[in-house]
């Protein structure tokens, strides 16, 4: 009896034992828990900072309830381009900047830019920048558990993700260890570009309205 006390104590003195027991779940367990978590949120803010070898880069933060309402911004590093938007079920609020205008256009601008424009989301096409709300996680590739770590002062766990599609470069996923498991981070580490992910304000109330001066381009073309 003596003994067993004596442990007792040092554990609780020493190690500050935990009743839930050690933790033993693979990455791939890991990683299916967060992504169940992280798909039945009502809102989440994800920020992402993006540069290829050259440094050049954008960074992007969007703010959505995973369905139908969004607010999003990107900008470009190399050329101060910006692209604003509101997404609201089948409507886009798009605002870009100057720089971005001239970027597409290929051509100068004069003035400054400040104006919304109406469009409907049917008009968005894949590499036009405009995100779309829903959130995509789900588990690939192979993955490997990493070592406790910290997040912004939160406790979290690495999980590494490795896949055959992608030959140049490896994940790093971090999970919420205390509390429930959300995903806090994402980095992608390859020779092609790295990538930086953040997760926050989970389960926020989402405010997402219209702006109050735009141009329909509906009311410019009919059709």
């Amino acid at each position: 009896m003596r003994s067993r006390a004596v442990a007792v104590l040092a554990c609780l003195l020493v190690a500050g034992c935990s009743g839930g027991g050690e933790d033993k779940r693979s990455g791939q367990e890991i990683l299916d828990e967060a992504n169940k978590t992280m798909s039945g949120l009502t809102s989440v803010t994800v920020e992402g900072t993006t540069t290829n070898p050259e440094g050049k880069g954008f960074t992007g933060r969007i703010t959505t309830d995973l369905h139908s309402r969004c607010t999003s911004k990107t900008t470009w590093n190399w050329n101060k381009a910006a692209l604003e938007q509101i997404r609201i079920g089948k409507t886009d609020y798009v605002r870009p900047n100057r720089a971005y205008i001239e970027w597409w256009s290929d051509k100068p601008m004069s003035g400054p830019q400040n104006t919304w424009i109406k469009t409907p989301t049917s008009k968005a096409e894949p590499g036009d920048g405009l995100a779309a709300c829903p959130r995509d996680f789900s588990s690939f590739g192979t993955a490997k558990r990493g070592e406790p770590t910290e997040v912004d002062g939160k406790a979290a766990i690495a999980v590494i993700v490795t896949d055959k599609s992608v030959r140049t470069g490896k994940y790093t996923f971090y999970v919420a260890t205390e509390g429930k498991p959300y995903l806090l981070k994402v980095v992608y580490k390859g020779t092609d570009f790295h990538t930086t992910t953040t997760y926050g304000a989970f389960n926020k109330p989402l405010d997402v309205k219209p702006p109050t001066k735009v141009l329909d381009t509906g009311a410019l073309d009919p059709s």
